[in-house]
């Protein structure tokens, strides 16, 4: 709790509501969904996606700006300065009470708030407008504004390098698996032929009813999409499912995998997902968006598991496939006849360590560069606490108290308060889209 004894000298505690009024986004919710990109008018989410879509509506334009979208339910919030129309009614349209308040620094507060909301309750009304807020002189607001977006704009800078560098690892790690398979770093010479005829046991699973899924705990683990990664590993800590051993061995026998059998998604987007079943249990199942590849004498699990992270793989796999609704759905019957470059195991041998040697490299820059985006975004919000802390700029005596500020910003509001939307019963078509 925020105390006026540990604040600067000439601060006060403001609350949100003293800064921030609401409009109901009733009058701004788009239409329709059917979205373009040469549309002109963004439809946006508080969320991380934000920018949902462009609209090419005109009627119910927001455009009373700057403003904040605020999400009010899981409480994420994002600054807007261009018009717009929302996807959802579960927001609230933040705006200043007045012209005295600095919309761009009540944003920036927000986002050190520690509050996390759910889907069961709004937030803005009945707890998160009640939130103290350090309210700073108004002169001393405009230098830590000013500092602020010089921090974080030499800061953005670095994380678009991080990103670029990021997105061009990808572009390598797969330039890498395609030489590979081409031959260009064993010069090894491939026969040509389909999945099929190397590699004998390509399944797909089943998911039993529900009564026979339990999270947490059982005894066969039971493996979904989200438990593949895109790297040849598998990530089992994500929501583990189980099975019992009967269903295991009974209805679902023809899809046991053991340690070694590499697995990859056949629904998607995305596709690509791969990953090589570990010896942490001697038995698993998977349900039936994932296919399995046995290795046997003819071909090794990294082998096989590699060609599959392949783009020239999946992009074929994408060309024999049906979407359906943007979903991509393969059949098991396609993934027996893929072209598939084989040669000898002791060659296979040599591709995948020549393989992980390039990409191991790969990898450890990626770690490196996860780091320090993780540490990127520490900075950002220790910038932003610093600034409310009055440490990010020195104070001057001469500023007028903030205390006589927060007065005139009650009084104005008092005289000027933002007009809400009236309450209005929403078209079936716009209760669905909420």
């Amino acid at each position: 709790m925020i105390e006026n004894n540990d604040l600067p000298k000439g601060w006060t505690i403001a609350k949100f509501e003293d800064l921030l009024d609401y409009v109901q986004p009733t009058k701004y919710i788009v239409e329709s969904t059917e979205y373009n990109d040469k549309y002109t008018t963004p439809v946006l989410t508080a969320g991380k996606s934000f920018i949902k879509g462009y609209t090419n509506e005109t009627e119910g334009i927001f455009n009373s700006l700057p403003t904040i979208i605020f999400d009010d339910f899981t409480t994420a919030t994002q600054f807007v300065n261009f018009p717009f129309k929302v996807k959802s009614s579960a927001m609230k349209i933040l705006q200043p009470t007045c012209e005295l308040v600095n919309i761009k620094l009540a944003y920036y507060f927000m986002q050190i708030q520690n509050i996390k909301g759910d889907t069961h309750k709004r937030f803005w009304i009945s707890e998160y407008s009640k939130l103290p807020v350090p309210l700073a002189p108004l002169n001393e607001q405009r230098r830590i504004i000013e500092k602020i977006e010089e921090l974080i704009t030499d800061l953005d800078k670095g994380i678009e390098y991080l990103v670029t560098a990021q997105q061009q690892l990808k572009v390598y790690r797969q330039a890498v698996l395609k030489w590979a398979f081409e031959g260009k770093f064993t010069h090894t010479k491939f026969k040509m032929v389909v999945s099929g005829d190397v590699i004998k046991i390509i399944n797909n699973g089943y998911t039993p009813t529900s009564e026979f899924l339990f999270e947490g705990s059982g005894e066969i683990p039971f493996l979904k999409v989200y438990n593949l990664n895109f790297d040849g590993t598998l990530n089992f800590k994500k929501n583990p499912t189980f099975i019992p051993n009967a269903v295991h061995k009974k209805d679902l026998k023809r899809s046991i995998c053991l340690p070694g059998d590499v697995l990859t998604n056949i629904v998607g987007p995305p596709l690509g997902k791969v990953s090589v079943v570990t010896n942490q249990y001697p038995e698993w199942n998977i349900n039936q968006a994932i296919v399995m590849f046995r290795p046997n004498e003819n071909v090794i699990s990294k082998y096989i598991s590699y060609f599959l992270q392949n783009f020239v793989t999946i992009h074929w796999l994408e060309g024999t496939s049906k979407a359906t609704a943007g979903q991509w759905n393969i059949k098991v019957s396609t993934c027996r006849v893929i072209p598939f470059p084989y040669c000898p195991k002791e060659e296979q041998e040599k591709i995948v360590k020549e393989l992980e040697t390039r990409l191991s490299v790969c990898d450890k820059i990626e770690e490196t560069i996860e780091t320090s985006l993780l540490q990127a975004e520490a900075l950002r919000l220790s910038i932003i606490k610093k600034a409310f802390e009055g440490k990010l700029v020195p104070q001057n005596p001469s500023d007028e108290p903030a205390e006589k500020l927060l007065e005139r910003i009650r009084a104005a509001k008092g005289k000027v308060k933002p007009v809400k939307e009236e309450k209005v019963k929403t078209s079936k078509k716009k209760t669905q889209l909420a």
